[in-house]
Formats: C-alpha cells, sequence, structure tokens
C-alpha cells in the first residue's frame, strides 16, 4: 500500500483555485487569508488533516489575487504541490507575532487594500492590521462558497470515488441484514466495507437503525432487527477530501405488508417530485414544495445539501426558510436530496442520493437499488 501523500491533481486543483481566484475578483478581493480546511484544500490542492469539530482561526493559506501566488503553512513539502514552492512555505507557530511577521513579508502586503479572511478571532481581528496595514479586512467566506457551489468537471469525478465507497458499505450491510441482527452489526459491516475502500472516515454519524412505528423517527435502543421492521441504512464516505452520501430503507423478513408496500410507494412519489425540482435557476424552495406536492409533512432535518470538499450551500430546510435563507439551484451544484415518509405502525422509509446538477437537468449519481418488493 502506498503511504506517501501526495497532492490532487493538477487539473483537480487547477480548476479550482481558477475559481476561487475569479471570486476574488469579483468580490475585490486582493488577497485571502485562510484558515479553514477544506478552503485550504480547496485553493492549494494540499491534502490537510481532518479533524472533527472546529478550532480556532489561523492564518494558515494566503492566496494573492494579482499574482497568483500561494502561501502556506506546512512543515515539510509531502502533499505540497510543485507550484507551491519553499519559500512560500512557513512553519507552525505558537506565537501569533510570528505568523504576523510571516504575513507582512509577503509581497503585496503593504499595498493590499481589501484582504478577505473566512473565519477571524479577536486576537487575530486586531493583529492583522500590522500585516496589512493598508487594507480593509472584510468577510472571504461568500466568495469562498461562490466558488465552492458549482463543481468543476475533475470535482464530479473525484466525488464519484466518494460515492462508490459508500455504496459498497451499503451492499455489505444489506449483504448482512436479516431478522435477528443487530444494528451494530450491520454499521460495522458498512464501517469494514468501506474502511477496506481506503476510508476510514465516515461522513455520517448513524449507519443503519430501526425505524420506529410509534413516532416518526428512529426506535429508541440499539437491539435487534425484527421481522416487519423496516430499517434505514446510510452510508457517507470522505475520500480525498470529498463527501458523498447514499441512503436506503429496507424491510425485514420476507413477509411484506399491504401498507408497507403503499409507503414505498409514497416515498418514490416524493422522490420523483425531488428529482423534478433539481434544475437550474429553480429556487431550492421547490425541494421543499416537492414535500408538499406529495402530501407529505417535511422533516425538520434539512431535505438537502452541498456536497463537496465537506458539505457545501445549498442547505434546504423549512426552518432556514423561514428565517429568510433563500438560494436557487445552479448547474454543476451536487446535492444530497433526502425523502422521508411515515406511517403510524408501519415505520419509515428513508432514501437519499447523491445527484449533480446540470444544465439538461439533473443526473443522479447514485446507483444503489432501492427496495421495490419480492
Amino acid at each position: 500500500m502506498a503511504t506517501e501523500v501526495l497532492p490532487d491533481p493538477t487539473a483537480l486543483r487547477t480548476g479550482r483555485r481558477e475559481r476561487a481566484l475569479a471570486q476574488m475578483d469579483a468580490h475585490g478581493l486582493d488577497m485571502l487569508v485562510l484558515g479553514r480546511q477544506a478552503n485550504i484544500r480547496y485553493v492549494t490542492g494540499a491534502p490537510q488533516l481532518w479533524i472533527a469539530g472546529t478550532r480556532p482561526f489561523g492564518p494558515m493559506c494566503v492566496v494573492v489575487r494579482a499574482s497568483g501566488d500561494i502561501y502556506l503553512n506546512s512543515t515539510d513539502d509531502e502533499g505540497v504541490p510543485a507550484e507551491i514552492g519553499h519559500d512560500h512555505l512557513y512553519g507552525l507557530a505558537w506565537n501569533p507575532m510570528t505568523l504576523i511577521d510571516v504575513l507582512k513579508k509577503i509581497d503585496g502586503a503593504d499595498t493590499a487594500r481589501r484582504v478577505g479572511t473566512d473565519a477571524i478571532t479577536p486576537t487575530f481581528a486586531a493583529l492583522l492590521p500590522e500585516a496589512f496595514p493598508n487594507a480593509e479586512l472584510v468577510d472571504a467566506e461568500p466568495a469562498m462558497r461562490a466558488a465552492r457551489r458549482v463543481k468543476t468537471p475533475d470535482e464530479i469525478e473525484a466525488m464519484d470515488t466518494a460515492l462508490r465507497v459508500a455504496e459498497r458499505g451499503l451492499a455489505a450491510a444489506l449483504a448482512e441484514f436479516a431478522p435477528g441482527v443487530s444494528e451494530r452489526t450491520l454499521a460495522g459491516a458498512m464501517m469494514e466495507a468501506m474502511a477496506a475502500g481506503g476510508v476510514s472516515t465516515p461522513a455520517t454519524q448513524d449507519a443503519a437503525w430501526v425505524t420506529s412505528k410509534e413516532r416518526p423517527w428512529r426506535r429508541a435502543g440499539s437491539g435487534e432487527v425484527g421481522a416487519g421492521d423496516l430499517v434505514a441504512f446510510a452510508a457517507g464516505a470522505l475520500a480525498n477530501g470529498y463527501v458523498a452520501e447514499v441512503g436506503r430503507t429496507w424491510p425485514a423478513g420476507d413477509s411484506v405488508d399491504d401498507q408497507t408496500r403503499k409507503l414505498f410507494g409514497r416515498s418514490n412519489t416524493l422522490y420523483d417530485n425531488m428529482l423534478a425540482a433539481c434544475r437550474p435557476g429553480a429556487p431550492t424552495s421547490d425541494l421543499l414544495g416537492a414535500y408538499e406536492a406529495a402530501g407529505e409533512p417535511i422533516p425538520p432535518m434539512p431535505i438537502a445539501h452541498g456536497l463537496g470538499l465537506g458539505f457545501d450551500p445549498p442547505v434546504v430546510s423549512e426552518t432556514l426558510l423561514a428565517a429568510g435563507e433563500h438560494d436557487v439551484l445552479e448547474a454543476g451544484m451536487v446535492l444530497a436530496i433526502t425523502g422521508y415518509v411515515w406511517r403510524e405502525g408501519t415505520g419509515a422509509v428513508f432514501r437519499r442520493d447523491t445527484v449533480h446538477i446540470t444544465e439538461g437537468g439533473v443526473n443522479v449519481l447514485t446507483i444503489s437499488p432501492c427496495w421495490s418488493g419480492p
């Protein structure tokens, strides 16, 4: 097994970098100071250490619009692309003034007029003006989100790797699925298969659960699957920085009653409505409208979210829409769309697909089968 850390392929990283530079130009940013790991990888192509949760902002990467030069915080050149020379690498430092001194020496730092950061802390809000004495500090996250929301063809190809790993994990869990098996056994089978595919970091916390017949969500506890239970599977993989997801529901046992079949029929109707809403120029609220058109209650969790280097915009939920967050779908976006229908006494059917919105419509990237009856 190869152990060398390699940068992202040339076409992948340069395509992303061009989009970032274009957004810097559109937002009038002379420099970008980045601290978020996904943003750093997006512009550099250098794999970053995956960290659960969050951490304080630090100036870990600087992009200069005029020259296209990139300065990266790194202790060595492993995984750093050749176009980022050794003289553009700077080491870790506990003292923030050491980092400020590095920034001061970047060509153009003293003449930059607008410098954007993707996050900030009180310490660096006070110190960054020393590095950029003539610049206005502004929020650069809108520029980075605008760059990342539309995927390049090379990004679609990279995401396909993550999706196939997730789908192999789903298939492995389904191979173990039968009445009497535990949720943990199903989750273990899924994680083992994804690890064999080179992914040790799942994108979702839950892997398999028995849906509740008494309330719209999962059954309490982690027990065994009973005959007639509806079991939801959610597989998500983080491979080479990219996330892809797939979700399916399967009934346990060979005997399936009419109410269960009708519930899957409702799920199929909702799925068709959601696909029809995935078109360029459509408001994201149309995805919520797909639930209303199918006569299904809208769940409280997001019903769609962007995928990419982690999670990208948009995020679609009834709560966000009520809060005034409106967005429009664009060609090139990749979304995870989620359908969820429930019936008391039967359970729930959960379905999640990764889809690519194109000029000609929607392209479903997931290929995992859905239950369609014995």
